[in-house]
């Protein structure tokens, strides 16, 4: 009786508002002579207490009390709460994993389409300047060119390399929305499933622009190729013209 007289007492001043910090001690005793009495008393009931009795939740206790806040607070510990609290995590760790492989892919995508672009805008330079530049200029260029094209190379590996990345994340993503619906879990499932298609969508304008520098490059290439058998005709015709002259000179 003694107890149950506490377990009112705790009840009474919880209600009342918050709990000071002197009360907590007391409480929190309180609360394990509730507990023991719930307890002791079930098993007179029950009769002979067999060891399986220790872990039974009929015979301890269905939830367990802590102070949150201030407040006396009611935690349910069954396996199906268990559970649906481990999926949560589940699904804030799948959700994180899946943040910082969308970055990474994105970043690399976006710096590859810049490494492309400046490979684009240097040959194109070469390109109109053949005939008239200087041997130092012309060989400046090339340097430049060759490393943009290795920057780009570079940045393609990366690319490579993070999608593998992304694409496990993803699949960890869309397993972890699975687990944390069939939990019980359906906000955080919600939320997972919303990272994903946020992250796809990144993920496709980065794409969209890497393409679009690889189409100016092809572009570029041609134009060169073009640019070049012009240039091969000038410098043979140039040459032509020169046998010519000098073949009237010697007559």
């Amino acid at each position: 009786m003694q107890a149950v007289r506490q377990c009112s007492a705790c009840a009474r001043h919880a209600a009342g508002g918050l709990v000071r910090n002197q009360d907590v001690s007391l409480l929190q005793k309180r609360g394990a002579a509730c507990i023991r009495y719930l307890s002791t008393s079930e098993n007179r009931k029950s009769g002979a207490q067999k060891p399986g009795d220790l872990t039974n939740p009929t015979h301890i206790c269905l939830a367990s009390l802590s102070v949150g806040h201030g407040l006396w607070q009611v935690e349910d510990l069954s396996h199906n709460s268990l559970i649906r609290r481990a999926a949560s995590v589940l699904s804030d760790s799948s959700s994180t994993f899946l943040s910082q492989a969308t970055l990474a892919l994105t970043d690399a995508l976006n710096d590859y389409a810049k490494a492309v672009h400046s490979r684009i805008t240097f040959q194109k330079k070469y390109l109109a300047s053949l005939g008239k530049m200087s041997p130092s200029e012309e060989e400046s260029l090339r340097r430049a060119i060759s490393g943009w094209r290795a920057e780009a190379a570079e940045r393609l590996n990366e690319c490579k390399h993070y999608e593998s990345t992304w694409i496990n994340a993803i699949n960890l993503s869309k397993m972890s929305a699975e687990a944390a619906y069939s939990s019980g879990a359906h906000q955080a499932s919600s939320l997972v499933q919303t990272n994903i298609q946020v992250a796809e969508s990144q993920v496709e304008e980065a794409r969209k622009l890497s393409a679009e520098a690889d189409k100016k490059l092809a572009e570029t290439k041609v134009e060169e190729i073009q640019r070049m058998a012009e240039y091969a005709a000038f410098l043979e015709g140039s040459e032509d013209h020169e046998v010519h002259e000098a073949y009237l000179r010697e007559d």
